[in-house]
């Protein structure tokens, strides 16, 4: 059985899988796998982009989106004469057993399936199997230039999918894993308005909702971060020699930047 892992701390948002993609399917025929791809309006393999925190926190997540390869894949319970599992685990659309099956783009809850209108076929991610047949890589994982997209047979990955996350049901599965997901963050600034300067060094504290203390201390700039967090109630502590405790309750449920904290001298 085959597997596609994202390592999403790698992705750097090149959207080179997705041009990939366009690259090796657009007016390239595949049979029997796949007939072109068109130019425009789909995209078996996406890249999408999430802004979290506010300005200057912030940080930008990429996530690749394909095809999860379902175990049980509903596109195949809507046509079985059309939709095939290979033994390697890449669900196939028969490109000529399918035309005319406009129902079968919404039998795919996660929006992997589209609908060509020119040559009348319902399409998407093949796995690049006609390179696969071959030995080769899809060209997605090819031209990966950060590793951060690889291919193979699951026990190549051995305990590293232990800590993936898939993004289908639990009752679909797929070949499609996912490794550091990206979570939540907390991010500020101290500073003493005295003297108008950052504190540096100063001493963060973060009681988490499991009542577990994160510890960081402020950067050259003043900035202090705590990442990797999950949604929740938290509280924050700024304790600081010669300065006036601050305290903050914090109800994190998006990426948070609770602004600047002007320390007032004890």
């Amino acid at each position: 059985m085959k597997a596609f892992v994202f390592d999403l701390a790698k992705c750097n948002g090149c959207y080179g899988c997705q041009i990939a993609c366009k690259d090796e399917m657009c007016d390239n025929e595949w049979l029997p796998y796949s007939l072109p791809q068109p130019d425009l309006g789909q995209f078996w393999m996406k890249v999408t982009q999430e802004t979290a925190g506010q300005v200057p926190k912030v940080r930008v997540n990429y996530e690749p989106h394909m095809c999860n390869h379902c175990a049980d894949a509903p596109c195949m319970a809507a046509a079985p004469e059309a939709v095939y599992r290979r033994e390697d685990g890449l669900v196939i659309i028969d490109p000529i057993k399918a035309q005319g099956n406009k129902a079968l783009k919404d039998a795919c809850p996660y929006g992997a399936i589209y609908y060509n209108d020119v040559l009348d076929v319902a399409q998407k991610c093949t796995g690049c199997a006609h390179l696969v047949d071959r030995g080769m890589l899809p060209h997605c994982v090819d031209l990966c230039g950060t590793y951060a997209l690889r291919f193979g047979d699951v026990e190549e990955f051995g305990d590293e999918l232990k800590d993936a996350v898939q993004l289908t049901d639990a009752a679909h599965g797929g070949l499609v894993y996912y490794l550091n997901m990206p979570k939540l963050f907390i991010g500020g600034e101290v500073w003493d308005p005295a003297i108008d300067e950052c504190l540096i060094g100063a001493t963060i504290q973060l009681t988490c909702p499991d009542g577990n203390v994160l510890t960081t201390q402020t950067d050259g700039f003043g900035d202090f971060w705590f990442k990797k967090l999950d949604a929740g109630k938290y509280a924050l502590d700024i304790v600081v020699p010669g300065y006036k405790p601050v305290h903050q309750d914090i109800d994190l449920v998006t990426s948070l930047n609770v602004g600047d904290f002007p320390l007032e001298q004890a």
